[in-house]
């Protein structure tokens, strides 16, 4: 079984490990060569264990954890077992047996993983031999239930590029075209003040006045106020988002709201608002019964109301726990589309793409949309963040995927934290739920359906989900810009786009073919989508061989064939501009090529 895909390591071996515990601990353990601790990382235990693996039955091996990593190697064959794991990785750590079970390797620890994998260790059944290995896993997996930090504050890594400078809100919005005389940009929430939960620089309609803003907070769930997403430059059609209308079980109705939405139709004359509600329509109306709601007919007459049908963040938990029932350790081969059926998984993804293509329709066609869930910080951010990708090529870029990511789902507070439960041993809790996994994979799905509209791989990907997990990184962290502001995210830790930005090369999809004004409209029904196997069933070792595609790795190899004679050219052209080389420009032989004939030459094969 290969080691987890996390990232190559370029740094220091030694990492911080000059702390007098660290070197006291150090004394008693073996130098660990097969793998580069990064800066900031110390080593805490090593341990003799026996790796229960789903693939090659148990495997006697040793057991190294830092304050940031679980890494396993085997000692007892000579086909090497590794586990390389950030333990950010991990939702719970269980004893298994005990002192008096019976059987082989029945006394142990079992580990379920985050990124869809269980593991499961034996230890000697004697004298509490796992109670220290326990403790210290349990400690270091879950520092912020033991009043630690995350390791994402003790990392020292150290790039070229500050990750941190990747998205900057009024250089994106000035991309757009904004403000203009429609939209402005205001900065009322610079402290917080309006909603905790926002960004601080929004864009609202050019004629609303930051008295209004203030009073449509009132009427909205938590105070996300519609603001703008994404501006057409062409026919002025807007994207905003916002949380739902606090109507109640007694139908209140709020005039500043009812004006504010027909201020956001008119800015490009926009005949109705199509507000594009996410919830199944029964879902909304229960939400009247704990103060929220939809917009009526009667009190919003300029407005066309869908709903979108996209389950709540519950139903997808479940029916992730599902998919990891039949993808690990094994794949039920007899019974897998009825199983695959059965997780309702697909069908999820398929929602969240459909409503997300009816709102790009929409946009492109002219129209102004508002999106909404409940809060607005879940399923609006899937269905905002993947029709912009829809709309505008420039987030289809490596950088501007990036940027997508910072503005739709960091700063606009998708509740990372309470998603994915950083460093938190509550592995039950209730507000875990895998959104933002959701909207990972249905880029992926589009990237399946136009192979050459996207700059990015699937590589790139799977490192963000890889890193969304590991806690090394402060991109992920906390449920919002105001909380990560208060934890100086920004300036006491690493962004994730510093790492990927170091070498960029490892996420570039060589079939990438730029068009700028093409709208992609992938085809969101259950025939045209896949389960994302190199994902869910990586860790079969038959999926690992399977992982790189041979016509990717041909088409790299000719491009890089490619560069390599057009240096050469260059060289030659370099060498046929000199004195010395004048006999060759002024041969007499009638078919000799020119070097710009050769340059075309060498390119038509590619």
């Amino acid at each position: 079984m290969a080691s987890a895909p996390i990232a190559p390591y370029n740094s220091s071996p030694l990492g911080n490990s000059s702390s007098q515990n660290a070197s006291r601990e150090s004394l008693k353990m073996e130098p660990l060569a097969d793998v580069t601790l990064l800066p900031g990382e110390e080593r805490v235990i090593d341990k003799d264990i026996i790796y229960i693996c789903p693939y090659n039955a148990a495997v006697k091996g040793k057991v190294f954890i830092t304050n940031y990593r679980l890494y396993f190697k085997n000692t007892d064959s000579e086909t090497p077992v590794t586990l390389n794991i950030p333990l950010g990785v991990i939702s719970r750590v269980e004893k298994m047996g005990g002192a008096s079970s019976r059987g082989e390797n029945s006394y142990g620890l079992e580990i379920t993983c985050k990124d869809m994998r269980n593991l499961r260790f034996a230890l000697k059944q004697e004298g509490h031999s796992r109670r220290d290995i326990f403790e210290i896993i349990f400690k270091y997996a879950f520092p912020l239930s033991h009043g630690m930090q995350l390791f994402a504050f003790l990392s020292q890594e150290k790039y070229e590029e500050n990750g941190w400078n990747v998205y900057e809100a009024l250089e994106e919005y000035r991309r757009q075209g904004l403000p203009n005389n429609e939209w402005r940009v205001t900065f009322i929430n610079k402290n917080y003040e309006l909603c905790d939960t926002y960004p601080t620089i929004l864009v609202v309609p050019y004629k609303a006045t930051e008295d209004d803003l203030r009073k449509v907070a009132t009427f909205r769930s938590r105070c996300r106020i519609p603001v703008m997403s994404w501006f057409h430059k062409e026919n002025h059609a807007v994207i905003t988002r916002c949380s739902q209308p606090l109507v109640g079980m007694s139908g209140k109705r709020n005039k500043d709201d009812e004006r504010y939405l027909d201020l956001i139709r008119e800015a490009n004359g926009t005949t109705k608002l199509t507000i594009y509600d996410a919830r199944p329509n029964v879902n909304a109306v229960a939400n009247k019964a704990t103060g929220g709601g939809y917009e009526g007919d009667d009190a919003y007459q300029n407005a066309e109301l869908v709903f979108l049908d996209i389950h709540n963040i519950h139903v997808m938990r479940e029916s992730l726990k599902k998919l990891k029932d039949i993808v690990y350790p094994n794949v039920e081969e007899s019974h897998w589309l009825s199983s695959l059926e059965s997780t309702h998984w697909l069908e999820h993804i398929k929602l969240v793409l459909s409503g997300a293509i009816q709102v790009a329709d929409k946009v492109s066609s002219g129209s102004s949309v508002m999106v909404h869930c409940s809060d607005g910080w879940d399923r609006t951010a899937q269905l905002t963040s993947l029709s912009m990708l829809m709309l505008d090529s420039y987030y289809r870029t490596l950088r501007g995927f990036q940027v997508l990511m910072e503005k739709e789902w960091i700063s606009f507070g998708h509740k990372f934290a309470s998603r994915i439960g950083h460093g938190d041993k509550n592995h039950a809790d209730q507000d875990r739920s895998p959104i933002f996994l959701q909207f990972i994979d249905c880029v992926w799905q589009m990237t399946k359906q136009f192979p050459t509209a996207f700059e990015f791989n699937e590589r790139l990907l799977v490192v963000i989900l890889d890193h969304l997990y590991s806690c090394r990184f402060g991109t992920f962290l906390y449920n919002c810009e105001s909380v990560r502001d208060s934890n100086n995210v920004r300036t006491k830790t690493v962004s994730l786009w510093s790492y990927i930005n170091s070498d960029t090369s490892l996420y570039i999809n060589p079939f990438y073919t730029p068009e700028s004004s093409r709208v992609l409209y992938p085809v969101a029904s259950m025939r045209h989508l896949e389960l994302w196997v190199t994902y869910y069933i990586r860790w079969n070792p038959r999926i690992q061989h399977q992982q790189q595609s041979p016509v990717e790795q041909r088409y790299k190899e000719l491009l890089a064939l490619r560069d390599q004679y057009l240096k050469k050219l260059e060289e030659l052209q370099l060498s046929d501009s000199a004195p010395s080389s004048t006999h060759l420009t002024n041969s007499s032989t009638p078919n000799a090529a020119t070097p710009n004939q050769h340059i075309t030459h060498l390119q038509t094969p590619f």
